[in-house]
């Protein structure tokens, strides 16, 4: 975890953010640190009109790997396109550096109330132990906008948990789906989806945790189509095209097979993002026929997997994997055959480290799987952001009441919420810790996961 940088985040606490954003009308939202390597990193802005978007950039301190070599700045200057959006690649960066930059909006520099900066991604293979480093996870943030909202009680919660998520520092923020909640108003149209999209991004509280973290995500039915929405959706291309427009992933889709999935590794972790909708068969198709990955996807994620040498492979999905009782939309109701084959294959091909990340069900909890002669597989599910918070894992006709594999102490309901990953220690005993906050930024569990607790026994 990088040392924290963000003393302005008081501001939202105070209200005087919103008029510190009103000052700089040329941004609509941004700037947004999207995928980051050891030599490049993507910034994403969204203006109020059509502009040329320039960031002037220059280190802040010495290559952390402690080469005397001289880091260089730069600039990098691209004009805006659809919704405005502008995406700038920097390149030919240097590891482990810390960079500052001026956000510049057809030559004017438009000042932020945080600091503006990013780290590459420290050359640490061969050198040195891994980096210790925070991921923060979150789903189901719903931005209110009420003359499209439902009825009644505002349906989305405070907006200022992203500045306790901001307040942690964390080096990457993961979104787990439903990052947007689109309307009835959204679901029929390009031009409702991308609305959406930009009125969710543009929330003022969530302006320094963009800047604060690489951002990466996945989707589920609320920012893909309607809800519980499958690949039979007319715009499902026009969703993807939009995804792709206001995130900043390093790839979507593989070899032909089209969706947000993708890969990406942050020190010794590899993430792998899946897409549970592009693909998804109907969920009430005939049993022989469901489908939440589709074969191309799993193919590919299998192999990724096989490849793979990180002591921990992290792999997300919009929904719960793990857990066995087929309520809602768990892989054990949607389809359990194929739920059944991915972690067969998992066992089968021998392939350690193996943790998932879920969203969707509006309660947080941690699952635990025994798996004879394995490890066990974890499903951790951080749900939700602001969106409204579920009882119903603690209700008396809840198959879930008593589910066998939760690990006591992790379930969280009827609260908003998020969580963190922090890996950390030499190589070849690293430790994960899982962690869940509540709004206000109170720690309310943690859990330790050590690496050797991921791998296949000795064999006598």
């Amino acid at each position: 975890m990088r040392p924290h940088r963000f003393a302005s985040l008081l501001l939202l606490a105070s209200g005087c953010w919103p008029l510190a954003l009103s000052a700089q009308p040329p941004v609509r939202s941004g700037p947004m640190l999207g995928h980051t390597t050891h030599r490049t990193a993507v910034l994403w802005v969204q203006t109020m009109a059509p502009a040329e978007v320039a960031v002037a950039y220059r280190p802040v301190e010495q290559d952390t790997t402690g080469a005397t070599r001289p880091a260089t700045g730069g600039r990098a200057t691209v004009r805006t396109g659809e919704d405005h959006v502008a995406r700038l690649v920097l390149s030919h960066l240097e590891p482990g550096t810390r960079y500052a930059y001026d956000l510049l909006i057809d030559g004017v520099e438009a000042e932020r109330p945080y600091p503006l900066e990013f780290t590459t991604q420290p050359l640490w293979q061969h050198r040195a132990d891994p980096p210790a480093f925070t991921v923060a996870v979150g789903s189901c943030y719903y931005a209110n906008e009420p003359v499209y909202d439902r009825p009644g009680r505002p349906y989305g919660g405070d907006p200022a948990i992203f500045a306790r998520i901001a307040a942690l520092n964390p080096d990457v923020m993961l979104w787990l789906g439903d990052n947007v909640y689109l309307r009835e108003v959204d679901w029929w149209s390009p031009e409702g989806i991308a609305h959406r999209y930009g009125h969710a991004r543009a929330e003022p509280a969530l302006q320094p945790l963009l800047a604060t973290a690489a951002h990466y995500a996945t989707w589920d039915d609320h920012d893909y189509g309607p809800n519980d929405s499958d690949r039979s959706y007319i715009l499902k291309d026009a969703a993807l095209e939009t995804f792709q427009r206001y995130w900043a992933n390093p790839s979507y889709g593989v070899g032909g097979v089209p969706g947000v999935f993708t890969q990406f590794q942050w020190g010794d972790a590899d993430f792998f993002l899946l897409d549970d909708r592009y693909h998804r068969a109907p969920n009430r198709a005939p049993d022989s026929a469901r489908t939440v990955l589709g074969e191309g996807q799993l193919r590919w994620l299998l192999d990724a997997l096989t490849y793979s040498r990180a002591p921990f492979k992290v792999v997300v999905l919009g929904g719960q994997v793990i857990n066995p009782v087929p309520v809602f939309e768990t892989y054990a109701a949607i389809a359990p055959a194929e739920r059944e084959r991915l972690i067969a294959e998992i066992t089968a091909r021998e392939i350690e480290g193996v943790l998932f990340l879920s969203g969707d069900r509006h309660h947080t909890e941690l699952l635990r799987l025994e798996r004879p002669g394995a490890y066990p597989l974890y499903d951790f599910t951080s749900s939700p952001l602001t969106s409204g918070a579920s009882n119903y894992p603690t209700r008396e006709d809840s198959p879930e009441r008593d589910n066998p594999l939760r690990v006591p102490g992790t379930l969280v309901t009827e609260r908003h919420n998020f969580g963190t990953l922090t890996f950390e220690g030499p190589r070849n005993a690293r430790t994960l810790t899982l962690r869940t906050y509540d709004a206000t930024g109170a720690l309310l569990w943690e859990h330790r996961i050590a690496e050797a607790e991921l791998e296949l026994p000795d064999e006598d």
